[in-house]
């Protein structure tokens, strides 16, 4: 219905919305900028992407649906060996990709839609014909940084406040939680004045819909049964060392003859242009050499949709690690396909899991993960009933048509 509407809007006047995006990837911030932009061509928005880096072999497929362009890409994404001056090369290239647009492209557009940096939203309200621009917050970039060293805070220090003074500079600001509504009025204090609206992130449900489950029998070793998934970025943020030390005590917790049936699967995003990701993989590695889990763990870094899907409808449950974690697309993927959710009871997993009813929210260590994976094996009907509770969920509270009907207002509301 909520689609319907949107498009009976669109024919009165379809205003076209261009999104500038700094890599369009394989995470979730990637995914919800999809996710926007699919619902807002359904609605019958002109919609175009704009990206200082696209891989369409290293994407999400439905990205091929869309207008995607890419400009500055030739520009270093780091300053040195271990990903040095990182965000002030983020800053770089998105402003370089602010001004390609305006000045080089020929596009014509009535609302800017960017996320992640928001250093490129002055190039925008400073430009002859100022554009309304709409800044989707999915976390404060400057809460994302150690800062260990001197040397690092006396950087980061003017970046930090162009991060909070060009925010304020956007016309609407979207946040993806309740969570995140609350760090950003913690974190900048200048714009204590601003209110940010919540859009929570949308599930594809369609997709998941048509999806047929592919067999995964040739994946899984012989004999295991009692099947675990861990999906996250392989970066040392997500935590997911976590998943490994829970799978060592729950060892301790079984006889001898059910460790032999548990199995965990840890898949995710994973590029090798990103030094963190080639560095954290070998990490994880190496903790399941020491463990002695050789036989417990399979690494599948960069695994496809389809065989996630298939993965969520034969596992047991998901081990959703991240502390703090601003939102959190995979419970809502895991809860639809019926994949009950082990989370840490904090960040955006308070607001879409349902403890001990769409899964379990934990403390972050070990034991507590542990327990709850137990309850799985020794009660086979949890994932059944829990299953069920979560696709509901869903389909009621992260529904694309939800997403898109309010994400449609917003963007109407500032032509």
């Amino acid at each position: 219905m909520a689609e319907n509407l949107c498009r009976a809007r669109a024919r009165v006047y379809p205003p076209s919305v261009l999104f500038l995006h700094p890599d369009m990837g394989v995470g979730g911030a990637e995914r919800l900028v999809l996710d926007a932009a699919l619902a807002l061509q359904d609605c019958g928005c002109d919609v175009k992407i704009w990206t200082a880096h696209y891989n369409p072999n290293h994407c999400f497929l439905e990205t091929r649906e869309l207008s995607v362009h890419c400009a500055g890409d030739w520009l270093p994404r780091s300053l040195g060996w271990g990903g040095r001056g990182a965000a002030i090369c983020a800053y770089v290239r998105m402003v370089f990709l602010a001004l390609y647009v305006l000045f080089l492209s020929g596009e014509e557009f009535d609302v800017v839609v960017c996320d992640q940096v928001s250093a490129c939203i002055p190039v925008f309200k400073l430009a002859r014909r100022r554009k309304k621009v709409l800044f989707y917050c999915h976390f404060p970039d400057l809460l994302l940084s150690k800062r260990n060293s001197t040397l690092k805070r006396f950087y980061r220090a003017p970046i930090d406040w162009i991060e909070e003074y060009t925010t304020g500079m956007a016309d609407r600001i979207l946040v993806n939680s309740q969570y995140t509504a609350s760090v950003f009025k913690e974190t900048f204090k200048s714009l204590s004045h601003v209110n940010p609206d919540i859009l929570y992130p949308s599930l594809n449900i369609g997709s998941y819909d048509l999806a047929v489950p592919e067999k995964i029998d040739d994946l899984v070793p012989k004999g295991k049964q009692f099947l675990f998934l861990s999906i996250n970025r392989f970066e040392r943020k997500k935590n997911l060392p976590l998943a490994l030390s829970a799978l060592v005590q729950l060892r301790g917790r079984l006889t001898s003859q059910d460790w032999e049936k548990v199995h965990l699967f840890m898949g995710g995003g994973y590029d090798d242009r990103i030094l963190e990701n080639v560095e954290h993989y070998k990490e994880l590695k190496k903790i399941v050499q020491q463990s002695n889990l050789e036989r417990h763990v399979t690494f599948l870094p960069s695994f496809s949709d389809r065989l996630k899907i298939s993965l969520l409808h034969g596992c047991l449950c998901v081990l959703y690690t991240p502390s703090n974690e601003h939102f959190g697309i995979v419970p809502l993927e895991a809860m639809y396909m019926q994949c009950p959710v082990i989370a840490v009871n904090s960040g955006g997993p308070l607001e879409t899991v349902v403890h001990k009813v769409t899964g379990f929210l934990c403390e972050p260590d070990p034991v507590h993960f542990s327990e709850a994976m137990e309850k799985f094996i020794h009660k086979p009907s949890l994932k059944v009933m829990m299953g069920l509770a979560g696709k509901a969920r869903v389909a009621e509270k992260f529904s694309a048509d939800v997403f898109a009907e309010q994400l449609y207002q917003y963007v109407t509301r500032l032509v």
